[in-house]
């Protein structure tokens, strides 16, 4: 009985079992697993070594390549951009000379009504007497959106608009302003007021509150009419229900440069110099 319990116990001699767990270590090429993780793990690094090595050297090949294709872009942009200021220079300079000849025009072939003509184009500076409005957004005011008069929630941001500042100037043009300028910008017959999201544009140029409009005429007489006027009680409509703020004061001596640029409409040729025709006929420049 105790042979059959020992066959039984130990099936497989010991010495078959301890060939059999070498063969398993080993596997099937003959070495332990754990060289062979040491191989795999070496043969790893060495392919990595390799491909940083080989990316190494082509960076070390191109870099010069890239540096000289960069230097080139920079010299590129550079000389590009003292180009653009030059022609700019060139364009500002021209567009002086074509208005300072326009202006001189004006005045030797506008005959009887040449004043009236270069003031209402905005050819020549003025000065004299007037009346000086300031308008400004509202404390605290947002941007963003529009205002009380046209935004869908009817939300007050208390921001100047240019239907606003259209409705002032017509305003002064109506109670007898000879001239008018905003911000320094001259208005004159053919001048725009627009707007561009929050900013408000003369001309196409932007201006930042506050607005402050210079109108040239009697003074004390040209404030009472505008503020009796249905464009001034506008104003103070705007300031009593939307907290706009505006002040307006008569003042002794305005000056208000001339338009930046002239625009001409019809132009007619003076037959012989002699400056005959154009006021009779109304044309010559505008």
């Amino acid at each position: 009985m105790s042979l059959l319990t020992n066959v039984m116990d130990h099936s497989l001699d010991d010495g078959y079992a301890e060939a059999a767990a070498r063969r398993g270590e080993t596997g099937r090429s003959g070495l332990p697993r754990t060289m062979r993780a040491k191989l795999g793990l070496a043969l790893g690094l060495v392919l990595v070594a390799v491909v940083i090595t080989v990316g190494a050297a082509e960076a070390r090949i191109s870099a010069p390549t890239l540096a000289k294709e960069r230097g080139e872009l920079i010299d590129r942009i550079e000389t590009g951009n003292s180009n653009a200021d030059e022609l700019a220079k060139s364009v500002d300079k021209l567009r002086g000379e074509v208005g300072e000849k326009q202006r001189q025009a004006l005045e030797k072939h506008g005959g009887a009504k040449a004043d009236l003509v270069a003031l209402l184009s905005g050819a020549n500076e003025v000065t004299g007497r007037g009346v000086k409005l300031v308008v400004d957004d509202a404390k605290g005011a947002a941007g963003g959106g529009g205002g009380p008069r046209e935004s869908a929630d009817f939300s007050d941001t208390g921001r100047v608009r240019d239907h606003d500042m259209q409705r002032v100037v017509n305003g002064l043009w109506e109670s007898g302003a000879e001239a008018i300028s905003i911000n320094g910008q001259r208005l004159t017959a053919l001048s725009a007021i627009r707007a561009a999201g929050d900013a408000i544009l003369v001309d196409n140029k932007p201006l930042a509150p506050p607005y402050t409009v210079l109108a040239v005429g009697d003074g004390q007489r040209l404030s009472t009419a505008f503020q009796n006027s249905a464009d001034g009680q506008y104003l103070h409509v705007l300031q009593q229900n939307y907290d706009i703020r505006t002040s307006i004061s008569a003042q002794d001596s305005l000056r208000l440069p001339a338009a930046p640029s002239l625009i001409v409409r019809t132009a007619e040729p003076i037959a012989g110099g002699s400056g005959k025709g154009d006021a009779d006929t109304g044309k010559g420049t505008s």
